[in-house]
């Protein structure tokens, strides 16, 4: 099973070179930084983890979503859910209820 041999691994799911390439692109995209913004190598990496360990744990919130359903095959609104429910997006939080009527 695919799940369990990507548990044993202990390398990045993600590519790094692949991965640096779009913090980079996204930087410069940015209206934020007004000049070039330079990365160490470490702190890609730690970012890179980071990102990783967030969409994995999104993905067991997802999974525990669609077991609760009575499913075990994950769907969009399942993962919606799980970002609803762990506060993750202001775009999730734009739908809470606002009913004053």
């Amino acid at each position: 099973m695919e799940i369990s041999k990507y548990q044993r691994l202990t390398e990045f799911l993600i590519k790094v070179k692949p991965f640096q390439r779009l913090v980079r692109e996204l930087t410069q995209l940015s209206k934020d930084f007004k000049c070039d913004v330079r990365f160490q190598a470490k702190a890609l990496l730690a970012r890179q983890e980071a990102l990783e360990a967030f969409v994995v744990e999104l993905f067991k919130d997802t999974f525990l979503c669609a077991v609760h359903a009575k499913r075990f095959t994950i769907f969009s609104k399942n993962m919606q859910l799980a970002r609803r429910i762990r506060g993750g997006s202001a775009i999730y939080q734009h739908f809470a209820v606002k009913n004053d009527h």
